[in-house]
């Protein structure tokens, strides 16, 4: 987690604007709250911040629209959608939309601060990778992710890429050929989070094919394997 980091807060709720705002400060973040979409969207086009929390529903412009237009401007930045219980399509489009995990309200501060510092900790090592220069380079058949640099090719096609799904093509890639389980994906993509529900992995990796596909229109090399998981196929 980067310390002093600038978490946007996006809720029509004033009241937990306030408690999360003071829970983040805590913590040691730079926040900024928004009582809507448009006002948000405004103030982040003259700067983003590291990581947007948007509530979905919300007045003059929801969640999932202020989630559209932020991935459009950034596939790298963050984003965590709130939902209620009862807004399990939402949250399924939040994701494809491009948002990099989701929390139910009502929510514990602790969760939310748990799930902040991960994909805080995640973009970080995408910028700050370990090891030496030649552990950086991932390849697999037609596909060549730089992790040093966050690049990922398909066919001589630059991948534009959220940091989950760059995550998750990585961890296939490393064993080409071997059947992945949810499980296990997420256990590789997100060694140091624990936060991320598994059922989320089938909505990224619909996400990660189509960009796939348009890269490189008849490929398709990430395989279901019913019953089981996924495959990387080269």
């Amino acid at each position: 987690m980067s310390t002093g980091a600038l978490v946007a807060f996006v809720d029509d709720e004033e009241s937990l604007r306030t408690t999360v705002a003071l829970a983040l400060q805590r913590d040691g973040f730079r926040v900024e709250t928004f009582a809507d979409g448009l006002e948000a969207l405004t103030r982040f086009e003259r700067a983003l911040p590291d990581l947007a929390i948007l509530d979905i529903i919300m007045p003059r412009l929801d969640g999932l629209e202020l989630c559209r237009r932020l991935r459009a401007r950034s596939e790298h930045l963050p984003i965590l959608i709130l939902s209620s219980k009862d807004e399990e399509l939402d949250r399924v489009l939040g994701l494809e939309l491009g948002a990099d995990d989701y929390l139910c309200k009502p929510f514990a501060l602790r969760e939310l601060l748990a799930r902040v510092k991960a994909l805080l900790r995640r973009a970080r090592l995408r910028q700050e990778p370990e090891g030496g220069e030649e552990e950086q380079i991932v390849e697999a058949g037609d596909l060549r992710l730089d992790l040093r640099r966050f690049e990922a090719r398909w066919h001589g096609q630059t991948l534009a890429l959220t940091l989950t799904e760059f995550s998750l093509l990585e961890a296939l890639a490393r064993r080409p050929g071997i059947v992945k389980s949810r499980t296990q994906l997420l256990r590789d993509a997100y060694p140091h989070d624990v936060h991320v529900a598994e059922r989320t992995i089938d909505t990224h990796i619909k996400r990660l094919r189509k960009k796939l596909s348009d890269a490189a229109p008849g490929s398709d090399p990430v395989d279901t394997v019913h019953g089981l998981g996924y495959r990387f196929k080269v």
